[in-house]
């Protein structure tokens, strides 16, 4: 018997220390947002988003990010399915290349693209504004910052999926006669479904929110080039407080929208499987 309460004390004590660890570091923090958001009313959180850099904020953030996923998901598949069916020299190689933007700072990532594609002192900058192209501080190097740094989500999600499942199924399934595309959709989809979904939700997240890359490409200019992530912390350095938190706020709900969607598909599917 002491036995059992001790392990008892030890669970609940566990439980207690990962609750307060969760009040720490995340709710607590995402209260403060809360509050100051409605520091002034919802008179105040309303009239922050209304203004002309809080609108040029979020389309660029969108755009980017809309671009992205769709790119990054399209690549993370191809690389996965290469990395996970075939065993190649260079494969390990390969890995670690995708990986490249987990431990490269951000920061450098930005500066990377400046030395490649900067208009004056770039490799290739001045063959694109040769042909009227801008891409640092533009859309284009934006996009390019927000691309590199969400690069490995899909595939590094997916990868082990595949492993795990397998070539069995679609050797069966070209048995039958079913076409690559058939057998992607039927067969290799479903069956990765969760994995890519993660990777998603993760690119996304990581697009949304992505600060050090995109403010050294983008020159961080409120109104023109600044994105969300920008704008919040350039709003709070001016001592707009209302307007930072508001925006803040919204960043945060885009998230938790992606949260609500994964949670529907999840329901969706496990009512269509068959054991349900």
């Amino acid at each position: 018997m002491p036995s059992v309460n001790a392990a008892q004390s030890q669970k609940w004590g566990l439980i207690a220390i990962a609750l307060c660890y969760l009040a720490l570091v995340l709710v607590t923090p995402a209260l403060v947002v809360f509050f100051e958001a409605f520091h002034d009313g919802l008179g105040g959180f309303l009239a922050a988003l209304q203004t002309r850099n809080f609108h040029k904020a979020m389309e660029l953030t969108l755009i980017a990010t809309a671009i992205t996923i769709p790119l990054n998901t399209l690549f993370g598949l191809c690389a996965a399915w290469v990395i996970a069916r075939n065993r190649f020299p260079g494969r390990a190689l390969l890995i670690s290349i995708i990986d490249l933007p987990f431990s490269i700072s951000p920061v450098v990532a930005g500066l990377m693209l400046v030395l490649l594609y900067g208009e004056r002192m770039g490799w290739l900058g001045p063959l694109f504004a040769s042909i009227g192209i801008k891409i640092i501080f533009a859309l284009p190097g934006i996009v390019l910052a927000t691309i590199f740094v969400t690069l490995p989500f899909v595939a590094r999600e997916v990868i082990p999926v595949l492993e795990d499942l397998g070539p069995e199924p679609e050797e069966a399934a070209r048995t039958l006669g079913a076409n690559d595309w058939q057998t992607f959709c039927r067969v290799i989809l479903p069956n990765i479904r969760w994995g890519l979904i993660y990777g998603i939700l993760l690119t996304n997240a990581r697009a949304l929110g992505e600060f050090g890359a995109v403010a050294v490409v983008s020159g961080s200019i409120l109104g023109r080039t600044a994105t969300l992530p920008i704008f919040v912390e350039q709003s709070y350095q001016n001592y707009q407080s209302v307007t930072a938190f508001s925006a803040a706020l919204v960043l945060a709900g885009l998230a938790v929208l992606m949260l609500i969607g994964k949670a529907v598909l999840e329901t969706y599917y496990l009512k269509r499987s068959p054991s349900h």
